[in-house]
């Protein structure tokens, strides 16, 4: 059995609106912020654009999917990689930066590490091609 099992439907169900939840949620229940305004906002503003997101994307809970889902886990990654430098360019300390190098090892083993790769769609041979008459 395989490592990577976060499909694309497991990704669309079970991570992407409860994770932007979570994003708008987390800051205000663990009382983020000690370092700065920014460490807690950042997590509402990325979790408000996650629920964007997720809503915008080609996959099974997509409202209007117009992006496709591979643009999604880049989009997903990024975050990770900005939760990973925003401790250090904001400088957070504490239970702030350690939120967000969490949030981002989650995020990019998540969305890099653990992802399944989609299955291509096969075409029937032929399909496409045109024929001497």
């Amino acid at each position: 059995m395989s490592f990577r099992f976060i499909t694309k439907s497991i990704h669309a169900y079970l991570i992407d609106y409860p994770v932007a939840i979570a994003l708008i949620a987390a800051p205000f229940v663990l009382r983020l912020g000690e370092s700065g305004p920014v460490a807690m906002w950042l997590s509402v503003v990325v979790g408000v654009a996650a629920l964007l997101l997720a809503a915008l994307t080609d996959h099974p809970t997509g409202l209007v999917r117009i992006i496709p889902y591979w643009l999604h886990l880049w989009v997903d990654r990024v975050v990770g990689v900005v939760f990973v430098i925003a401790p250090f360019v904001f400088k957070f300390a504490g239970l702030d930066a350690w939120y967000y190098w969490v949030l981002a090892a989650a995020v990019l083993l998540t969305t890099s590490v653990l992802n399944a790769p989609e299955e291509p769609v096969a075409t029937p041979s032929g399909l496409g091609r045109r024929t001497a008459a």
